[in-house]
């Protein structure tokens, strides 16, 4: 068992999902099901078998891939897999960890390692298997930043711009008076509170509205996350501090999609997936009115993943094309106002268009999620991590100590 803040789980080896044989048989026992209704899906050990099975719980629309054949990154040589897996490191707390070891510390379900574009280590948990799309969570609002970015660039977006320029139906919103740019460094001042539980908290009623939590019977909320959206009233002034706040990007997704007339699921087969040559569709839970969370509703398999980490890591060129102008690239890893940036989980860090922005020696950028998602792209060490785990806890405070040094030292060691 470990503890968590007062809070005892099994083990990743105890928990592994095939062992406990959830939704196996035909059909599985009553007891080994596991359903979206009442929540159960995020339970733990559940959240094990589900995060890499979302498409069976709930509504989605396709990331469609290309027609071409992937870039191979290769096979690992048994000596970098080696040289990766062995590797010893502190934890923040000061205890020596085996890289190995580790990620089932933090209950990983995948993790790819790419140097110079060359897959060096890959494994795979639990539930998730190559092809498998897995939970990406707030990792989802990285891509779509990256997308505000591009299009801010091209002159079809203006950052300076109220919302209500775009969206009129905002009008008398937290967001009447904040701008774009505002909006995508998640400066805005709301009266929305990420980190609130219970049933009537901001974030469970939005969660609701998007369809990424499940509805009560009786159920008389939002019924859209637009219908949330005009709910949202302001608290504090805009522009001051880093306030993380998921209902931003969804704002930001529906200004990109009025704008471009094409839905966030649309942008992201235009602009990336199909480009990308991914290996596998990607998907995306949506509302009602088939509107896409992109605030945290994206799945993906995790060499796809890292496929986006390496375009950012190759600042938007993939395969002699720009897929996107270097000039973004080169704006989300110069990060945001530091001064402003106040989170104690995450000192010295910034953030810029939908992205964690690290300031470490090796100039990593991150995208983040929760329960244990991450893309890690460094290019002091011409590195990219992608993982994908299922921790029991949201927050990635209970996972930080083990990987924020744990993918620093891999670095270090690829860079060496």
């Amino acid at each position: 068992m470990l503890d968590f803040g007062g809070q005892c789980y099994p083990d990743a080896r105890a928990s592994d999902p095939r062992s406990l044989g959830w939704m196996q048989g035909s059909p599985p026992p009553a007891d080994k099901q596991i359903s979206f209704e009442g929540g159960r899906f995020l339970d733990f050990p559940e959240i094990r078998w589900s995060l890499s099975h979302m498409r069976e719980l709930v509504p989605t629309v396709s990331v469609r891939r290309g027609a071409n054949a992937p870039l191979s990154f290769g096979a690992p040589s048994a000596a970098d897999a080696a040289a990766v897996e062995t590797l010893m490191f502190s934890d923040i707390n000061g205890r020596v960890r085996r890289f190995d070891e580790a990620l089932f510390d933090t209950y990983t379900d995948g993790i790819v390692v790419l140097h110079r574009g060359r897959l060096v280590f890959e494994r795979y948990f639990g539930a998730l298997e190559p092809h498998l799309p897995h939970a990406c969570f707030s990792v989802t609002k990285s891509y779509a930043g990256t997308l505000a970015a591009v299009l801010v660039h091209e002159g079809v977006l203006d950052d300076s711009k109220r919302i209500p320029y775009y969206l009129p139906e905002l009008r008398g919103t937290a967001w009447t008076d904040a701008t774009l740019r505002q909006v995508m460094d998640m400066q805005t001042g709301l009266d929305y509170c990420e980190d609130e539980v219970g049933e009537q908290s901001s974030s469970s009623i939005y969660m609701r509205a998007c369809r990424t939590r499940p509805r009560p019977v009786g159920y008389d909320g939002p019924q859209t996350s637009c219908d949330y959206l005009r709910s949202v009233r302001k608290e504090g002034l805009h522009g001051e501090v880093f306030a993380y706040k998921s209902v931003n990007t969804q704002v930001m997704a529906w200004v990109m999609s009025r704008v471009t007339g094409r839905s966030f699921a649309q942008l992201l087969h235009d602009r990336l997936w199909r480009p990308l040559d991914c290996e596998e569709n990607g998907y995306l839970v949506v509302d009602p009115a088939g509107i896409p969370s992109a605030s945290g509703g994206l799945y993906a398999n995790l060499r796809d993943l890292a496929r986006f980490g390496e375009l950012i890591r190759h600042e938007g060129e993939w395969d002699g094309k720009q897929l996107i102008p270097s000039g973004v690239v080169d704006d989300i890893r110069s990060g945001g106002e530091t001064a402003k940036f106040k989170d104690e989980a995450l000192p010295g860090y910034s953030y810029r268009n939908m992205w964690w922005v690290s300031h470490n020696e090796l100039g990593a950028i991150e995208a983040m999620g929760i329960h244990g998602q991450r893309l890690y792209v460094a290019p002091g060490a011409e590195m990219v991590i992608a993982r994908f785990a299922s921790h029991p806890m949201a927050s990635s405070v209970f996972s930080d100590t083990i990987t924020i040094p744990q993918m620093l030292e891999v670095g270090r060691l690829l860079r060496g």
